[in-house]
Order: C-alpha cells, then sequence, then structure tokens
C-alpha cells in the first residue's frame, strides 16, 4: 500500500489542529477544540474520540505529527506533550505508522528557512494546494504543513 493519505496533526490540548492530505488536495482539516475550564482528563477524552473519528471517516495511511518544542511555558508544554501522547496512542490503536518533524524541520521544507514565521508557512499551505484563502484556523494550516514535508519526505526516501 503506497503512504500518500497523509495524517498531520498540530499537538495542543485548547487546539489540536488536524489535516487529511492526498497528492496535492487537503482532503479534510480543521482543529479538534476543547474548552477550556475542562478537567483535562476530559479534553484529552475529547482529543481521543475526535481523532478516531477523523481517522474512521478518512482512512490515512501514516500520520505525521509534530515534535514538541518548549519555547518558555513548561506548564503549557506539559498539557501539549499529554495531548500529543493521546494523538500517538490513537495512531498506534489504529495502526497507523506515526512519523515525527520538529518544527524547524517543517518550517525549512515548507519555506525553505527554518526560522519561518507562521504567516509565511500558511501562506506556502494556501500555495501548495491551490486554496483561494489561508487554511483557518491557524492549527489547521499548521498539522496541513506537516502533512506536507511527510508527503515531501517520503516521495524522496
Amino acid at each position: 500500500m503506497s503512504m500518500n493519505r497523509i495524517l498531520g496533526i498540530d499537538p495542543g490540548t485548547g487546539i489540536c489542529g488536524f489535516g487529511v492530505i492526498e497528492g496535492r488536495k487537503a482532503l479534510d482539516y480543521g482543529v479538534i477544540a476543547t474548552p477550556p475550564h475542562t478537567p483535562l482528563p476530559e479534553r484529552l477524552e475529547d482529543i481521543y474520540n475526535s481523532l478516531r473519528e477523523i481517522i474512521e471517516l478518512n482512512h490515512p495511511e501514516v500520520m505525521a505529527i509534530e515534535k514538541l518544542f518548549f519555547k518558555q511555558n513548561i506548564t503549557t508544554g506539559i498539557s501539549v506533550a499529554e495531548a500529543r501522547g493521546v494523538c500517538l496512542l490513537v495512531a498506534k490503536q489504529c495502526n497507523l505508522p506515526i512519523f515525527e518533524y520538529a518544527p524547524n524541520q517543517i518550517k525549512n521544507a515548507i519555506c525553505g528557512d527554518g526560522h519561518a514565521h507562521k504567516a509565511q508557512i500558511q501562506e506556502m499551505v494556501r500555495l501548495h494546494f491551490g486554496l483561494k484563502t489561508v487554511p483557518k484556523p491557524d492549527d489547521a494550516a499548521d498539522a496541513l504543513a506537516v502533512a506536507i514535508v511527510h508527503s515531501f519526505i517520503a516521495k524522496n526516501s
């Protein structure tokens, strides 16, 4: 089976971006949003159930997910890591091969600059798929970028 239907994930607890691509087509994208002030275990369960549903609907062959990168707020980083763990668990349970990419690796592959700004990445995603507007919200565009990067790397390996 060729690995051309890719699920990209931009992990987060409040907002977890996803994007499903096949070739140069964005088949499905959006976010799994969990309500603020909801206990973390419930938020993680929402992410788990929603991601399983996305996989059942779209039948991806592989998951590409952004690696965790701590800038400043370790508390936020820990909850993102927990959401990322849920995404990895779902992929494993669904027998999806998992590929992980660092933020600067994604920026470099999409924009040719490992320090590219969010707006540059989003514009390159828009151009890649020939969309009239940048995919919204930002987390969905970021997830599509992760999927694009995997498609580039898979094609060249």
